[in-house]
C-alpha cells in the first residue's frame, strides 16, 4: 500500500473510531479519505482485514460491551448510544458477535456497581489543601 493511500485510509478509521456513535456511514469514511466509495471499501478490506461497514459495526458493538459491563442503562438506551439504529438488529449483530445476548452478556458479569468510581473533580477538590496561602486569600481577609 503507498504512503499517501495508507494516511487517507488511517483519516477514515480514525474517523470510525471516534464518530462510531454518530450517524456515520461508509460514504462518509470515503469521503474522508478522499477516495470513491467502492474504491475505499476495496482498499479498506485490503489495508485492515475487514469492510468498513464491518469495521464500523465492530467499534460500536465493543463500546456496547464496555457500557453493558459498567452501566445500568437499559439494553435500548445502550444501543442508541453507540450508533444502533434498532434493537432488534443489534441484539442480532451482538449476538453474532459475542455468542449471547445482551443481556446475557451483563449477567454474566459483575454488577456495574462495583465499577462506581467518584469524578475526578471531587478527588481533586478533596485532595485541595486546607491551608490556603493564595494572594487573593489575604486580599479577601484584610478589605
Amino acid at each position: 500500500m503507498s504512503q499517501p493511500l495508507a494516511r487517507h485510509l488511517l483519516r477514515a478509521r480514525d474517523l470510525a473510531d471516534a464518530q462510531y456513535a454518530g450517524p456515520l456511514t461508509v460514504a462518509d469514511m470515503a469521503r474522508a479519505a478522499g477516495l470513491s466509495r467502492a474504491h475505499f471499501s476495496r482498499e479498506f478490506k485490503r489495508a485492515f482485514g475487514e469492510s468498513p461497514h464491518q469495521y464500523l459495526l465492530t467499534r460500536r458493538l465493543e463500546r456496547a460491551a464496555t457500557l453493558l459491563r459498567v452501566t445500568d442503562w437499559r439494553v435500548a438506551d445502550i444501543c442508541f448510544a453507540v450508533g444502533g439504529g434498532s434493537v432488534g438488529s443489534f441484539t442480532a449483530s451482538f449476538t453474532r458477535i459475542f455468542g449471547c445476548s445482551p443481556t446475557a452478556y451483563r449477567q454474566s458479569m459483575p454488577p456495574a456497581a462495583r465499577y462506581v468510581r467518584i469524578p475526578r473533580c471531587l478527588a481533586m477538590a478533596y485532595g485541595r489543601p486546607k491551608n490556603r496561602t493564595f494572594r487573593e486569600d489575604s486580599q479577601i481577609t484584610s478589605s
